[in-house]
């Protein structure tokens, strides 16, 4: 490619769009640590214990609340987030699924 198109060496990747890449003589080691503890923060969900499951069995949300509305641009922001680390963490799959259908009106 390089006697094709013009290209510089920028060395050993580290870092790429939230991930965070090791590579070693065998072994690729992709993390998303600092992002997830980024969104942590931003949600203000920092200084929460962690749990084994990562939504609470037979949970049934609804439309209809008479809870406070919350700041939907906020709510859509950390719910893209989560989205993004699906993709490195299937566990969370069905919880960021299913916390994403209240994006229209959070």
């Amino acid at each position: 490619m390089a006697a094709r198109f013009r290209m510089s060496d920028l060395g050993v990747l580290s870092y790429y769009l939230g991930i965070k890449v090791r590579q070693g003589k065998e072994v690729l080691t992709l993390g998303q640590s600092a992002y997830a503890s980024k969104l942590l923060e931003r949600s203000g969900m920092a200084e929460c214990k962690p749990c084994v499951t990562s939504m609470e069995e037979r949970l049934k949300l609804t439309k209809v609340s008479t809870a406070t509305k919350v700041d939907a641009t906020l709510y859509r922001s950390i719910i893209g987030g989560l989205r993004y680390l699906v993709h490195m963490r299937l566990d969370i799959a069905f919880a960021v699924g299913y916390v994403s259908r209240f994006m229209k009106d959070p």
